[in-house]
């Protein structure tokens, strides 16, 4: 009984701040809207917020993944998961590109646009040039060890956990001193992210304000045919094909997964990038039942290769720009050019605008003269990568779950009681110790 109303008022809490971000959603549109120059000017509330979540992602990733590898007393078993998990990305980023080059065929989003050369010109500046596929490979290896984290790149800190997990695995009993430290560090490390998390209404406020005032009705309603094409494509992804493997192979109700996964799409709605629940996604996976070693490779993996909304939303853009342009593509220059695409864009999921980049890349190798239409997709690129971020996100979480399932490790109880609500997760913490609370009750109550 006394346990109780210290649970009731921390669940009030975060459910107040989160009722707080759909506020500054909505008043972040309504100044966009009424005073669009001042809006503009707010920009960098929105992005000073996406900073501190990503300042957090590369000793969270390092934490998990060096405490979930180490844990595994057979490293064939982290071989088995990283193989599964790999070939699953490959085979559900391909059906995302087929289903986008369906849609994106029957809706023709940019036809009779006509783009003149201005428009199309006018965001070539913000459009970098895209890696080469051995400059991403090479990139993966950091200067140091250290500079992986200093420099905030997920791939590098990925090989650099991967490394020392498996350091620690060879050391045995001389490495548990080393592992309990990292589990202290990773505490930390959570709980500064939970105090970040209460700047979330003015991070959202600030970013929604500056891409209203910015784009305004009539680039929307310009391009309603594009984003409308966009959404219902990774909605028939997300809600078939997700929803259909999730239920086959888990035996999870989908959308039961995805209620308790609210609080994440929301974040990642107000800020426009999947990179800002990566962290929240891990302690929530492993709180459903997912077994650590599998969480800790799958999910951060699946944010480097896990591409079902990129590949989307690279095919519904290419398709555009070619109609926009009056150049249309060839069902073979779909298929090469969005292949390519897919490969090259391996390393860009969860960074806004990356997708930019990879876009543009790609049309220049392919088909030169549309590259210049890259710039009246920037106008509506936020509005695209939200939900380009949210399919990704939806993605990795199924993947991490059917992973769970060919591996075994997943439990199902947990998962059943998650789901129907009778043990929800720790937002004061953000950290799964039912397993460790549990067992010495037990023990007591045997002995």
């Amino acid at each position: 009984m006394a346990t109780e109303p210290p649970q009731t008022r921390r669940r009030d809490r975060t459910h107040y701040l989160y009722i707080a971000v759909i506020a500054a959603v909505f008043l972040g549109c309504v100044v966009g809207f009424l005073a669009p120059e001042v809006a503009k000017e707010l920009k960098p509330l929105g992005t000073g917020f996406v900073n501190l979540i990503k300042m957090m992602i590369s000793p969270i990733i390092f934490c998990t993944i060096v405490l979930g590898v180490g844990s595994v007393t057979r490293a064939a078993k982290v071989g088995k998961v990283g193989g599964l998990a790999i070939g699953y990305f490959l085979v559900m980023s391909t059906v995302a590109l087929v289903i986008g080059l369906v849609v994106g065929n029957i809706l023709h989003p940019g036809d009779g646009l006509n783009l003149t050369e201005s428009i199309a010109k006018s965001g070539q500046s913000q459009v970098k040039e895209s890696e080469s596929t051995t400059e991403f490979l090479l990139g993966i290896i950091p200067a140091t060890l250290v500079s992986a984290f200093t420099e905030g790149e997920v791939l590098q800190t990925l090989l650099v956990a991967l490394l020392a997990g498996f350091a620690l695995q060879k050391l045995g009993p001389k490495g548990e001193p080393i592992r309990r430290g990292v589990e202290h560090i990773q505490r930390l490390v959570f709980r500064i992210l939970a105090m970040i998390m209460w700047a979330a209404p003015v991070g959202a406020f600030g970013a929604i304000a500056a891409v209203v005032g910015e784009t305004g009705w009539a680039a929307l309603r310009s391009l309603a045919v594009i984003m409308v094409g966009f959404y219902l494509t990774c909605a028939i992804f997300v809600f078939v094909v997700l929803a259909l493997m999730t239920w086959l192979i888990a035996k999870i109700n989908l959308f039961a997964l995805l209620r308790y996964l609210g609080r994440e799409f929301l974040l990642i709605l107000s800020t426009s990038s999947s990179e800002s629940a990566l962290p929240r996604l891990i302690a929530k996976m492993e709180h459903l039942g997912v077994s650590k070693p599998v969480v800790g490779i799958t999910v951060p993996t699946g944010y480097s290769f896990n591409l079902d909304g990129t590949a989307i939303y690279l095919t519904m853009a290419s398709l555009f720009i070619a109609e926009a342009l009056n150049a249309p593509l060839s069902v073979g220059e779909q298929i090469s050019l969005l292949v390519f695409m897919i490969i090259a864009s391996k390393g860009a999921a969860g960074v806004t605008g990356a997708g930019l980049a990879t876009l543009a890349g790609g049309l220049s190798s392919h088909r030169p003269e549309l590259v210049d239409g890259v710039g009246f997709i920037v106008g509506i690129d936020r509005f695209m990568s939200e939900a380009r971020a949210l399919t990704n996100f939806a993605g990795n979480a199924v993947a991490t779950v059917l992973i769970g399932t060919w591996t075994n490790e997943i439990d199902r109880e947990q998962v059943h009681e998650v789901l129907a609500g009778r043990q929800p997760f720790d937002e004061a913490t953000l950290l799964d110790e039912h397993g460790e609370d549990t067992q010495p009750v037990a023990t007591k109550e045997s002995s």
